[in-house]
């Protein structure tokens, strides 16, 4: 992966600014909807999780993406912030 100079965006980020925010859906709400635990999805939307398989299904389904959609973020996100930490 190369290094584009770019600050590593969470998955958490574009959740909330391109589907909650949009949607009028809170992170309580989204969970209730997706049969999910409030907490694990606040923690996504405040970027302080991350998006397990099980969970990108559910976005994927609900918001009419595909899981590897969601996973493909999550991966990008943590290769950007290894990146970093190496130097």
């Amino acid at each position: 992966m190369s290094n584009s100079g770019m600050r590593p965006i969470h998955p958490g980020e574009i959740l909330e600014k391109e589907f909650l925010v949009p949607l009028g859906i809170t992170a309580a709400g989204l969970a209730s909807l997706l049969n999910e635990g409030a907490g694990g999805v606040r923690a996504l939307v405040m970027q302080e999780g991350s998006i397990s398989p099980e969970l990108a299904k559910k976005l994927s389904l609900y918001l009419k993406t595909t899981p590897e959609f969601w996973l493909n973020l999550q991966s990008t996100y943590d290769q950007r912030r290894a990146e970093i930490e190496r130097g």
